[in-house]
């Protein structure tokens, strides 16, 4: 990917140019900063839906970066028991608040693509518990 410095990243003293790679990990922070996110998918790879920790938090997004502008898609796995299109709009607003105060450029479009659901990590260890019929 290249960088693209706009008119406004001139300086009197040089150029300050953002990586797109720099915007994928802000909108990856600011995706799994929402409530009832449990992590980032690694998309459609082989079918199968990745649950990724902190450390790459730019895989389960890509973007689109112009002069001016943005375009994101994020690919989520969501906890069970939250409201997905409410899980997806919140998701929306704080990747677009996030880059576009952290950047100054203009997102026109952030796509939501939920892979899975799955249960919360307390949850399933009580599910994992065997239990006794008789004491």
């Amino acid at each position: 990917m290249s960088t693209l410095p706009t008119e406004f990243e001139r300086t009197d003293i040089g150029e300050i140019q953002i990586a797109p790679e720099v915007i994928e990990v802000i909108a990856g922070l600011a995706t799994v900063e929402v409530k009832g996110v449990a992590g980032m998918s690694g998309g459609f790879a082989g079918g199968i839906a990745e649950l990724l920790g902190r450390k790459n938090l730019s895989k389960g997004v890509k973007v689109e970066v112009g002069q001016r502008e943005a375009a994101v898609d994020v690919s989520v796995i969501i906890e069970y028991g939250n409201r997905l299109p409410e899980v997806a709009s919140e998701i929306q607003r704080n990747v677009k608040r996030s880059i576009e105060t952290m950047t100054g450029l203009n997102v026109v479009e952030v796509n939501v693509h939920i892979h899975d659901v799955i249960f919360k990590a307390a949850e399933k260890a009580e599910d994992a518990e065997p239990t006794h019929r008789v004491k």
